[in-house]
């Protein structure tokens, strides 16, 4: 499994603060949770429904110095949900997204994008059961997917708090990705704008290489 721009963005974005119990769902590589430990004291519950990824995952921490702090299970997080009563005081995820489209022929690359195996109604159901009442809940979406996430999240109950538009250009007007950080109790409203890459490709923009150099050898 390739590491991809929207994990590490979301990894470099999220601050855990002084979070104890950390859930990532559908953690693939397990690169999100890797990310989240180099910056938090706290520990980490990483789950996958696929298992190709949760054996991945596991070798990849297993293989870190963060091991003991990063925990990977095969579950979905509709099992997971039911089986636990745990409280987090975050929850992260590079959620599936894709509920109308041709699905791959490889299983494993569906199971990542299409939101069949986790619809967002039954992400936020596990996400609301999961999340402590002062917790935080962070994702990214394609902008489109984001906006209807948006407001079915606030129907159940969790409000957005701040925000990150994400251009792959600075010529670009239409943002990509968003970035977004819910809470269950309405509270004060921050929004940015980043974009990745300056005019030529991989020529990254000072915003960018500012977010992720913690993560990158070559910025």
């Amino acid at each position: 499994m390739k590491v991809g721009t929207d994990a590490v963005l979301l990894g470099a974005w999220v601050m855990p603060g002084d979070s104890q119990q950390i859930l990532d769902i559908g953690t693939g590589t397990g690169v999100i949770a890797l990310m989240l430990a180099q910056k938090t004291e706290g520990h980490i519950d990483a789950i996958d429904i696929d298992e190709n990824a949760f054996l991945q995952a596991q070798q990849n921490v297993q293989e870190s110095k963060f091991s003991d702090s990063i925990s990977v299970m095969h579950a979905t997080l509709q099992e997971y949900s039911k089986a636990t009563a745990k409280k987090y005081n975050l929850i992260v995820t590079n959620p599936p997204y894709f509920e109308q489209s041709l699905k791959s022929s490889d299983e494993h690359r569906s199971f990542a994008r299409h939101a069949d195996v986790l619809p967002f109604e039954e992400l936020l159901e596990g996400v609301i059961k999961l999340l402590d009442p002062k917790g935080k809940f962070c994702l990214i979406l394609p902008t489109l997917e984001a906006e209807k996430f948006r407001l079915l999240a606030q129907k159940k109950g969790l409000f957005l708090s701040k925000l990150l538009r994400v251009k792959s250009n600075v010529k670009k007007d239409i943002d990509k990705r968003y970035l977004m950080q819910f809470e269950f109790t309405p509270t004060e409203f921050s929004e940015k704008t980043i974009a990745i890459e300056e005019e030529e490709r991989h020529q990254y923009t000072d915003d960018y290489k500012e977010l992720t150099k913690d993560y990158y050898l070559n910025l």
